[in-house]
């Protein structure tokens, strides 16, 4: 087997002061996103969508197979039919599927089966995972390579001053027509995509402080 030709290491030296600036910086930056689900209808440019996804696509994969595809949705009347059926998910999660725990974990931040966001939102990234089809090879640890690569997507959603909220239908297989994509690729997430509306609000809530989530060995 041959392996790939090498080129030099790309380097992005600096001193540490500067390196804590810019760590802090991003961090004060991200520590400001939050889940909107109120957007106003002010359309994104495309260019920030695609150079959005540009920077998701650098995501590191698995035997950098890169098994995934980012179906940016406009069309009102798509962004309508994707309402409705993950609606239809939503009423009988929230009916039959949840368990008491998990509805007691979400009653505080008020959601429902209802989904304005999903045709309020000026664009929709539906995010499939690739698997193995007639043109695509077998993929691994697909999960978590699609899931580093939608974190720099909200990343970067975030960094150009858009709102985002990430959407779970469950399940997801209607995403699969209704975006007119292949029974290889696999919804695994869609994200409403906008400006927050004038008066949106979220819930008074806070992140666990460092201490909580930092392990020093």
């Amino acid at each position: 087997m041959t392996g790939y030709p090498t080129i030099p290491a790309p380097r992005f030296d600096v001193p540490d002061d500067e390196a804590v600036a810019r760590a802090r910086a991003f961090a004060d930056t991200m520590a400001r996103r939050r889940t909107i689900r109120e957007f106003d209808d002010r359309p994104v440019p495309r260019e920030v969508l695609a150079a959005a996804i540009r920077a998701a696509a650098t995501a590191p994969s698995g035997a950098n197979l890169q098994p995934w595809r980012f179906v940016v949705v406009t069309d009102p009347d798509t962004k309508r039919r994707i309402r409705e059926a993950a609606e239809v998910e939503e009423r009988e999660f929230y009916a039959r599927r949840a368990s008491p725990e998990w509805l007691a974990a979400l009653a505080p931040l008020g959601t429902d089966p209802e989904k304005p966001f999903l045709t309020d939102a000026p664009a929709l990234i539906v995010v499939f995972e690739v698997h193995q089809g007639p043109d695509t090879p077998r993929p691994y640890y697909v999960k978590e390579s699609v899931g580093i690569a939608v974190g720099f997507l909200l990343a970067a959603l975030h960094q150009a001053g858009l709102a985002t909220l990430t959407h779970t239908p469950s399940p997801m297989r209607f995403l699969t027509e209704v975006c007119g994509r292949p029974a290889e690729e696999r919804a695994y997430v869609v994200v409403p995509v906008g400006y927050p509306a004038a008066d949106a609000r979220v819930p008074d809530i806070e992140r666990k402080p460092l201490d909580d989530v930092l392990v020093e060995l």
